[in-house]
């Protein structure tokens, strides 16, 4: 059904390190990135159109929160998904932790930040060049998988620690993370989807061949502010390369 070629593979490689390494705190993936890609995403992934411009218009207000409060101590990233942010990186101490937290939680429309931060220095730039990559092959596996949607997840990389945030089934979920834990270079996969069942996705689907981003909701129903119905905050869960699932 899905045929990626080999030259559109590594197309996608290659886009990931040339916007990441525009600027590797959170702002060229977010200015180029949000840009370029924004108008295709909004038709397939499955947050609702709303919730996608709430995560993106998040990202940026980060990021100027992030500037004002740190300046430049550290390199902090901050990544948006259902009104939930990840932030990895480094800062100096633990107050700097702290204090990213606040800032990014101060922000309008946070649900909850997930503090990720390292206290060390700022890791050299072949390490977040090699994080760049295995972003890269992750979401190339993801792309070629017939049974998977891309759209669907939102892959970031640290230290070669991979966070999966989206809203998948359980069998999107696991084989997500198989792709993951078994991409060279990956020390760590830590899943943070939100689940839904395989019934919520046939609707969401329905709902995308119709020309929206999700299918109508019931009558009745309340709008999802950050999720589809039946979607289900998975706890995180921390898996080694070679871990059985």
């Amino acid at each position: 059904m899905k045929s990626i070629s080999p030259l559109f593979r590594s197309t996608v490689l290659s886009l990931s390190v040339a916007l990441s390494m525009g600027g590797l705190t959170a702002c060229a993936p977010l200015l180029v990135g949000g840009a370029f890609f924004g108008t295709v995403k909004v038709a397939t992934d499955r947050r609702t159109a709303e919730t996608q411009l709430v995560d993106e218009a998040i990202e940026l207000r980060a990021f100027n929160r992030l500037r004002e409060s740190l300046g430049d101590r550290g390199r902090v990233s901050a990544t948006s998904f259902g009104r939930r942010v990840l932030l990895v990186g480094e800062v100096p101490s633990a107050e700097d932790k702290a204090l990213a937290e606040r800032a990014v939680s101060s922000v309008d429309n946070v649900l909850r930040v997930i503090n990720e931060l390292q206290i060390s220095p700022v890791v050299p730039l072949n390490q977040r060049s090699e994080d760049v990559i295995i972003t890269g092959r992750i979401r190339a596996q993801i792309l070629d998988a017939k049974d998977l949607t891309s759209n669907a997840f939102k892959i970031t990389t640290n230290r070669g620690v991979v966070y999966i945030m989206g809203i998948v089934t359980d069998r999107e979920s696991a084989r997500a993370t198989n792709m993951a834990r078994t991409t060279l270079g990956v020390k760590q996969v830590v899943n943070m989807v939100d689940l839904i069942s395989e019934a919520d996705l046939a609707r969401i689907q329905e709902g995308i061949k119709r020309g929206g981003s999700e299918a109508p909701l019931p009558t009745g129903s309340p709008a999802p502010v950050s999720a589809p119905p039946g979607a289900v905050p998975a706890p995180a869960t921390t898996i080694a390369p070679g871990q059985p699932l």
